[in-house]
């Protein structure tokens, strides 16, 4: 399992909208402050303004803003809004022939497992909000 870039671009666009708060920031702008490609954290951005996290606004002072407090935001909501594959996903194989019940039972069983996994992965992160992540950055790291 490889760690989710686009969680974790989203997570610093976020933090970098609520330290700019409240004006608006384009994509330029925030890829410039936070690394990355803008035309890729303007898809992300969308993805997150789609589910109330932030606001597109127009104009020529226009961008991206956030409309929802940091304490009040979570990664599991964040995680949600972002990513279309979940962190454990099986790549369950078809088998022919006599191996494939064995194969069946062992796909069953793991797929049971990672959703037992992934579960326990939401829970804990909707015990962790940005303004928490924020917060931990500045105490451990001289984050603004």
């Amino acid at each position: 399992m490889s760690a989710s870039k686009k969680l974790s671009t989203s997570v610093k666009a976020i933090c970098y909208l609520a330290e700019s708060y409240p004006s608006p920031r384009n994509s330029k702008e925030i890829a410039d402050s936070i690394g990355g490609n803008a035309s890729k954290i303007r898809q992300l951005l969308s993805m997150l303004a789609r589910n109330g996290i932030v606001k597109s606004t127009q104009g020529t002072k226009g961008g991206f803003i956030l409309i929802k407090d940091p304490q009040l935001i979570h990664l599991q909501e964040v995680y949600c809004s972002v990513e279309d594959r979940k962190a454990f996903h099986l790549d369950v194989n078809h088998s022919h022939g006599e191996s494939a019940d064995r194969t069946t039972l062992f796909n069953d069983y793991f797929l049971d497992l990672f959703a037992e996994v992934q579960v326990d992965i939401e829970d804990k992160m909707r015990l962790i909000s940005i303004a928490r992540i924020m917060n931990s950055l500045r105490i451990n790291n001289n984050y603004k």
